[in-house]
């Protein structure tokens, strides 16, 4: 279920979207207590691998696991990371987000919000 979206342009670096991403997450409602207002831990590949994210992730107590370029392999990742992957295959799945056909980012950001909400409600009724 994706906790937060984004749309950038396919020039730009992923490294730059992880803080609005994270600072889009809603609070997260839990069974006990109060709401948890940030995740408690964020996996990432080594596109992520850059001091001043690994930083701004400890301001904000973010526990983090971000595999390091030259040191270690992705596979590590690999149990993690296919949660991810399946899910941007499930928006890809969605035709009209296969390839973008508005000129407006608001526009196709809009289609790409129903069609997370589409598959969340498939994952429910199951």
């Amino acid at each position: 279920m994706p906790l937060s979206l984004g749309i950038s342009g396919a020039n730009l670096h992923d490294s730059l979207g992880l803080q609005p991403l994270v600072r889009g997450i809603p609070p997260i409602r839990s069974r006990r207590g109060p709401r948890r207002q940030r995740p408690a831990k964020l996996h990432a590949d080594k596109g992520y691998d850059y001091d001043h994210l690994r930083q701004w992730l400890r301001e904000r107590r973010i526990r983090h696991r971000i595999a390091r370029k030259g040191i270690e392999p992705s596979t590590r990742l690999g149990r993690h990371r296919w949660v991810i992957e399946r899910t941007v295959s499930r928006l890809a799945g969605c035709r009209h987000l296969h390839r973008r056909y508005e000129r407006k980012a608001e526009h196709f950001l809009a289609f790409v919000g129903i069609a997370a909400a589409l598959i969340g409600y498939r994952r429910l009724t199951k």
